[in-house]
This record gives structure tokens, C-alpha cells and sequence, in this order.
């Protein structure tokens, strides 16, 4: 493996395409460090603790995307999640709106169009959620009770240029984005992503040293057992979610003869590769977005009217408390039914292979062709769902029962470990098509370079 990044270097295509992909990385990273106007540190922190009390879980996912952005208030506080969801939204409205849908079956222009759509939307929540976290900070000394102001400039002035940089900076990180996407290597938007995710690593380390070795000598109460079993967890969970995200099951497919001519066309069996986690990180997302709403609604609802009850109930919506947790499991299997219902069409998938002269042996063409693939994908996406489900309430698990740090179970499972593995493996694939059309050996094998050159 070491060889065959060794030998990525050496073509000068892709050495071109890893350097200019790590220079707008870096560019995307400065932007996450350099802080927003007017803003005052130490109530920022303040303010951060308050928050990780209340909503800790979806406060604390929002860092994590945004590579520590958010913690600091940097211009790239929102980072490249508005983008993330409207792409979410225009992709389900176009299962369900027929002008967007015909849109997406015009071809390059119609998809151009829709991306122009993505780009607006993207434009319009990164103006609204720019503006909600500016007016946070304007009232978080009367809302949570801080002891000095967060923002120390005119709030007017505050609102807007918070809003317009916050703004500006998450649509270039777009652009980087996309430019990554078009003369980097694989795709830009998931590789910013996951590279913000791998920028919070070295808090975690840092952390679990603190835990383990927070004078320098082991902790009596976390022996040397405890970090071995630690470590072993984190490959076993590590090893499973690259099995989840690899899985698949193939659909055997032939083809039958067909002459045009004087050329023989079709005749060859391949296979349809149905994944078993197809909807990936999407519910996990769906989820948390939903239950990140109703602590913060209740718990203001309660302050203000006086009402106990409300308060109490907000508890059942903090992360890691066991409510959240059976809602958080059920919502991750109903989403992930409901992507597959919005994304996989067998009856389309059947009516192509029947254009196209294709069947699946032992099945006819047709209907029963629609059905056979609804039932296999309905079989393998229960078992998806259960090991998505069990992948992302871990690092709940883990930290609720062990006093874990979630800075270091977030690397245990969830959203972040599948982003990560998803996207490595995806670029190595990338960078893997470069090397066999130069002649090079893989990653999966003894990278050195292949004799007998055509």
C-alpha cells in the first residue's frame, strides 16, 4: 500500500490532482480557523457549555462537521452542511415533484438545472441559519444566564456581517467543493467533510489521554485492560462498518443475442449489485435533524410559561437518554426503509433490463421481475437498517455507560466513522482506476510498476 502511494506521485496527472485537492483542503481548514468579528472568546466559551448541556448532541455533531468551526464562531461556523441539505431536499422533492423529476431524466441539462436549484436553496439556509446562530449569540447572555455579553459590537452590525460572512464563506467552501469534485480526486464535498471530522482527531487523542494518563501514570480506575478493549472495540466497530458499507448483494443478469447487421450484440451474464446499507448516512442524518428541534422548543416553552411538565419532558429528548435513544433507533429503521422506497424503482430497474434485452434466469421479464427485486431489496435493507441502527446509537452507548468523552466515542460509530470510511474508500477507488491505466498495481496489491508497458 505504501508503494502504491508512492507511485500515485509519480504520475503527473494525479500528482497534480492530489496537490491541487490538499491546497483547497487547506484553504477550507483556514476558513474554519479565522474567527468571525465581534465576538468575545471567553463568553463564546461559555456559551458553548450551556449549549452542550442542553442540545449536547446536536451541538456537538455540528462542531464535529464543521471541524471545530463552530466552537470558535469562524466564518466557517456553518461549513458545508446547508449545501448538504438542500441537496437532501431537492433530491427527495424530485421523487415527488413531476416538473424536478422530468428535470432529472433530461440529461446533462436537466441536471445542471437542478444543481442550479441546489445552489439557491443552499444560498437561502445559509442566510437563515447565519442569521439564527448571530441572533443566539446577541441573546444568549438572557437565555442561558451568562455572565458576560458573547457579541461586543453593535448587534445590528453584528447580525450582518455574521450573516453575510458565515454565508460567504460556506458557498465557497461549495465551489471549493465542486472545483475538487471536477480537477481533484473523488468527491470534493464528502472529502471536506471528512477531513473536518479527521481535523477533531487529535482533540480526541488528547482527550483520551487526559482520561487514561491524566498524570502522566496510568489511572487506577482505567487499567491497561480498559485501553486495550478500547482499542480492539474501535477495529472490530471499524472493520463492521467497512463490511456495512461494502456489502452488496448481485442479482445474476443475462443478456439475450441480438443481431443489428452484420454485429452481434448481448449474450454476456453480469450482475446487479443491490447494496445492503443503500440508503447510507441518510437516516442517521434524517434523524438527528428531527430530534434536535423539540429540547430546545420545550425547554423554552417551559422557562417561559412555567410550565414543569414541558421542562421534565425536554429530558426525554437529550442525547443519550434512553427516550432518545428508542426514538433515535426507530427513526434510523423507518428512514432507512423510506430512502430506499424514494430511491430504488424495480419497476423501472425492470423495465430497462426488458429494453435492453436483459432478465434475471429463473425470473420472467416484467412485473414479476419489479417483484422479485422489491422483495430481495426489502430482505437486505432489514438488515441494514439493524446494523446502521447499531452502528450509530454505540458511540451513545459508549459514552452514556462508560463516561466516555464524545469526542472520542464519535469516532466509535455514527455518522462520522461511516463518512469516513464511505469517502476513503471511494478515493481510494479513485486514485486505484488512475494507477491500473498507467500500468501501476493498486492498493490491494504490491504497488510497483507492471512490465511489459502497452
Amino acid at each position: 500500500m505504501l508503494s502504491a502511494f508512492a507511485n500515485s506521485l509519480k504520475i503527473p496527472e494525479l500528482r497534480s490532482r492530489i496537490f491541487f485537492t490538499c491546497a483547497l483542503i487547506f484553504l477550507c481548514r483556514v476558513m474554519a480557523a479565522i474567527p468571525a468579528p465581534g465576538v468575545n472568546p471567553a463568553a463564546l466559551r461559555e456559551l458553548m457549555d450551556s449549549l452542550s448541556r442542553t442540545a449536547g448532541g446536536a451541538v456537538n455533531m455540528a462542531n464535529l462537521f464543521s471541524g471545530g468551526a463552530l466552537e470558535r464562531f469562524a466564518i466557517g461556523a456553518l461549513g458545508i452542511m446547508p449545501y448538504i441539505s438542500a441537496s437532501i431536499i431537492i433530491q427527495l422533492m424530485t421523487a415527488v415533484v413531476p416538473q424536478l423529476e422530468r428535470l432529472a431524466r433530461e440529461g446533462e441539462s436537466g441536471r445542471a438545472k437542478i444543481n442550479q436549484y441546489t445552489r439557491y436553496l443552499t444560498l437561502l439556509l445559509c442566510a437563515v441559519q447565519g442569521f439564527g446562530i448571530a441572533s443566539l449569540a446577541l441573546n444568549a447572555p438572557a437565555t442561558f444566564g451568562l455572565s458576560q455579553p458573547v457579541v461586543i459590537i453593535s448587534p445590528i452590525a453584528f447580525r450582518l456581517i455574521a450573516t453575510i460572512s458565515l454565508t460567504a464563506a460556506t458557498m465557497l467552501t461549495m465551489w471549493l467543493g465542486e472545483q475538487i469534485t471536477e480537477r481533484g480526486i473523488g468527491n470534493g464535498v464528502s472529502l471536506i467533510i471528512t477531513v473536518n471530522i479527521i481535523g477533531s482527531l487529535p482533540m480526541a487523542l488528547t482527550a483520551a489521554r487526559q482520561m487514561f494518563f491524566p498524570g502522566g501514570n496510568l489511572e487506577a480506575t482505567h487499567s491497561m485492560f480498559h485501553l486495550v478493549t478500547l482499542i480492539v472495540v474501535f477495529f472490530l466497530v471499524t472493520a463492521g462498518t467497512v463490511a456495512l458499507t461494502q456489502g452488496m448483494r448481485r442479482i445474476p443478469v443475462s443478456y439475450a443475442k441480438r443481431v443489428v447487421g452484420r454485429k452481434v450484440y448481448g449474450g454476456q451474464s453480469t450482475y446487479m449489485p443491490l447494496r445492503v446499507n443503500y440508503s447510507g448516512v441518510m437516516p442517521i442524518i434524517f434523524a438527528q435533524a428531527i430530534l434536535m428541534f423539540p429540547t430546545p422548543v420545550l425547554t423554552f416553552l417551559g422557562n417561559r410559561f412555567g410550565l414543569d411538565g414541558v421542562s421534565r419532558a425536554a429530558g426525554w429528548f437529550q442525547y443519550g437518554a434512553t427516550p432518545y435513544l428508542w426514538m433515535y433507533s426507530l427513526m434510523i429503521l423507518f428512514f432507512s426503509y423510506f430512502w430506499v422506497a424514494t430511491q430504488f424503482n424495480p419497476v423501472q430497474i425492470s423495465d430497462d433490463l426488458k429494453r435492453n434485452g436483459g432478465y434475471i434466469p429463473g425470473i420472467r421479464p416484467g412485473k414479476p421481475t419489479a417483484d422479485f427485486l422489491d422483495n430481495v431489496m426489502t430482505r437486505i435493507t432489514l438488515a441494514g437498517a439493524l446494523a446502521l441502527t447499531f452502528i450509530a446509537v454505540f458511540p451513545m452507548l459508549l459514552g452514556e455507560h462508560f463516561n466516555i468523552n464524545f469526542m472520542i466515542t464519535s469516532f466509535f460509530g455514527g455518522t462520522s466513522l461511516l463518512i469516513i470510511v464511505g469517502v476513503m474508500l471511494d478515493t481510494m477507488r479513485q486514485i486505484e482506476s488512475y494507477l491500473l491505466n498507467r500500468h501501476y498495481d493498486g492498493f490491494l496489491r504490491k504497488g510497483k510498476l507492471r512490465s511489459g508497458r502497452k
